[in-house]
């Protein structure tokens, strides 16, 4: 939580095949979200494209530097208004991600 009393923004890294694991422990690794212009220039931000409501014409970014693993439930996540990712950032997010962390 932070100091205003609200949760960040995340995205979950998660692929179909993973959605049983993640219902049956609850368990999810996210990655912080956000719409600070700042991180255009953040080399492990990914932009993941323009968001609406009241953030309208802003850019959403990934922060690929920041993975988190939590109980969904804990947390009552739900679904970010992006609701997906689309392929070929997913994709770079994952590769920057595992340029830090070297998981291949």
């Amino acid at each position: 939580m932070n100091s205003a009393g609200r949760r960040p923004n995340e995205g979950i890294l998660t692929s179909k095949i993973d959605i049983p694991v993640n219902e049956r422990t609850s368990l999810v690794i996210g990655l912080s979200m956000t719409t600070a212009e700042y991180n255009a220039d953040n080399p492990f931000a990914v932009a993941a494209g323009p968001v609406g409501g009241k953030k309208t014409g802003k850019t959403s970014y990934v922060l690929c530097h920041q993975p988190k693993s939590f109980d969904w439930r804990v947390r009552s996540a739900a679904a970010h208004a992006m609701k997906r990712l689309p392929d070929a950032c997913f994709v770079e997010v994952c590769g920057v991600l595992n340029q830090i962390v070297q998981l291949s």
